[in-house]
């Protein structure tokens, strides 16, 4: 369904824009149909950026993103409108994405207004009232509120009701729970899991690793805008190869385990080259080479639906 090829996002940075900042590198990967695809990284690791090239309100660098073989950086006119009627988005900090001197709900209305206006208001309101409560949300109590009116969680789950107003195949969800209280995150989790079965694709955005396991098929492991790791998510949370993903995986606490104070070595050493390893410089692995800053490690499988990138480990 959507294919990532060698894509990159470049900066221009420094006062007279000399210097470049490379966001995103060479990322490689594709979702299929009904298929949930996790994004993890820490902040700053170019998870956004991703999404915002796929949704076209950033342009790619070098690279090419594809959504049913069609390049999304060359469609046009009616195409645009028809690519985000099949490809929505929905991200972490909602109150942006109103404008607040007109009422929350009219998000709703463009939606009519621009993409179905040959469907009655009455049956369009029902549509509405449907969306809502599939997201937990009763329309009397919120429908007709100024966006200030209602919490950041309420205006999250009216985005996610906007999307399955639409006939979406494609969602780009970008911590699209962090703003809701536990008992309903658990929901929306199993709404896109329910929506999936109904051939619903995602990629789904986070640095929370328990979510990306509970929800997804796949997981794709982004650090400084590489992928270090991607396959099977059971694969991967079983058996983690990259240093980086090890890392992760032992910052997760365990009930069954009793927290122990870890001493980090410090380092010095230079930095990598532009065709270095991106983790060179955090790298406490026991089969670290100094060659590792000036290699750039390709993605290898090591075993079925499991690849890594990491010359010392497979790549």
């Amino acid at each position: 369904m959507l294919k990532l090829e060698n894509v990159s996002k470049i900066y221009n940075t420094g006062t007279f824009g000399g210097k470049q900042f490379k966001a995103v590198r060479d990322v490689n990967f594709d979702i299929k149909d009904g298929e949930i695809v996790s994004l993890i990284g820490e902040s700053g690791s170019g998870k956004s950026t991703i999404g915002k090239m796929i949704l076209r309100l950033i342009s790619t660098s070098q690279g090419k993103i594809t959504y049913d073989g069609l390049d999304v950086s060359k469609i046009k006119g009616d195409q645009v409108k028809e690519y985000y009627r099949r490809v929505q988005g929905v991200f972490q900090d909602p109150f942006s994405t109103y404008n607040p001197i007109f009422k929350a709900d009219r998000i709703f209305e463009i939606l009519h207004e621009e993409f179905y206006p040959s469907i009655p208001k009455t049956e369009w309101d029902d549509r509405v009232k449907t969306a809502l409560k599939s997201v937990g949300m009763n329309p009397a109590h919120v429908l007709n509120k100024f966006p200030h009116q209602l919490s950041g969680g309420q205006l999250q789950r009216f985005l996610i009701a906007r999307t399955l107003l639409l006939d979406t195949k494609f969602l780009v969800a970008d911590e699209i729970i962090s703003m809701l209280d536990a008992s309903t995150r658990i929901d929306v989790l199993n709404l896109l899991a329910d929506l999936r079965t109904k051939g619903l694709s995602v990629l789904f955005i986070t640095h929370d690793l328990s979510l990306g396991y509970y929800i997804s098929d796949r997981a794709v492991i982004l650090y400084k805008g590489s992928v270090v790791e991607i396959g099977d998510t059971k694969k991967i949370f079983d058996n983690p190869i990259h240093p980086y993903t090890q890392m992760l995986m032992c910052c997760v606490p365990r009930l069954d385990q009793k927290w122990e104070e870890t001493e980090v070595e410090l380092t010095e050493r230079k930095p990598m080259t532009p065709d270095g390893c991106v983790f060179y410089e955090r790298c406490h692995s026991p089969h670290r080479r100094e060659d590792c800053g000036h290699r750039t490690p390709s993605l290898v499988e090591v075993e079925p639906n499991h690849s890594v990138a990491c010359v010392c480990c497979g790549g």
